[in-house]
């Protein structure tokens, strides 16, 4: 049988480490791990997006992206021929962004936002994960190597300004019920985790390893 290829995105400021955790069946999976790349001067989403695809090297992959990651896997669909994609902690379309982020749209507040101060990982990890990460902030500073400014100004106007409106029906959408980031009463159809917060896929990863094989493979 030919084994599915699975590619991984991670999420804001996050590398591939973040995935340390996730096993799939070596007999029915191959992974792989994507990176996020500084992005070009003027460089728009759908842009990077394509820049990005360019990485995944088999037809009809399966994409798998975390947070900011499931974003850009959805935008990343349009360039290739995915048997599925599937976002764990993320949003399917703008519609599912908290009020915070729909006000920093209309005021333009993320623009404001000092990312010359979050580059320091205790910052960048309060930023990104939520005050509650700061007690384990060890474990996490190896997961956030992305500190450069240009790529993380890029990256939060990116997120707040996605225009999506109309979720793709065909995103498998995981989703933890305690995510402080994009909080559960705003998400829409999703597979919801118990006790699951914007981290789970370095807290729930005995979850996601047991149910995202079935998940991946279910028609």
């Amino acid at each position: 049988m030919e084994k599915i290829s699975v590619y991984f995105m991670p999420g804001l400021a996050a590398n591939a480490s973040i995935f340390e955790r996730i096993s799939l069946p070596a007999d029915q999976f191959d992974t792989y791990f994507m990176e996020w790349e500084i992005p070009l001067d003027n460089e728009t989403l759908s842009e990077y997006a394509q820049r990005i695809s360019k990485k995944v090297t088999h037809k009809n992959p399966v994409l798998v992206g975390v947070s900011f990651g499931g974003i850009l896997v959805q935008e990343m669909a349009q360039f290739l021929n995915p048997s599925k994609i599937i976002i764990i902690s993320s949003v399917k379309s703008n519609l599912e962004f908290p009020t915070a982020f729909k006000l920093a749209k209309q005021t333009k507040a993320y623009k404001l936002i000092p990312t010359s101060l979050i580059e320091n990982v205790y910052n960048l990890a309060k930023f990104t994960f939520g005050e509650k990460v700061i007690k384990r902030l060890k474990l996490y500073q190896m997961f956030l190597t992305v500190r450069d400014k240009k790529y993380l100004d890029w990256s939060i106007e990116k997120i707040i300004l996605w225009d999506r409106k109309k979720a793709d029906p065909n995103v498998v959408h995981i989703h933890g019920d305690a995510d402080e980031v994009f909080p559960i009463k705003y998400i829409q159809d999703c597979i919801v985790v118990k006790g699951g917060t914007h981290i789970m896929i370095l807290t729930k990863y005995k979850w996601i390893n047991v149910n995202l094989p079935k998940i991946i493979i279910e028609k």
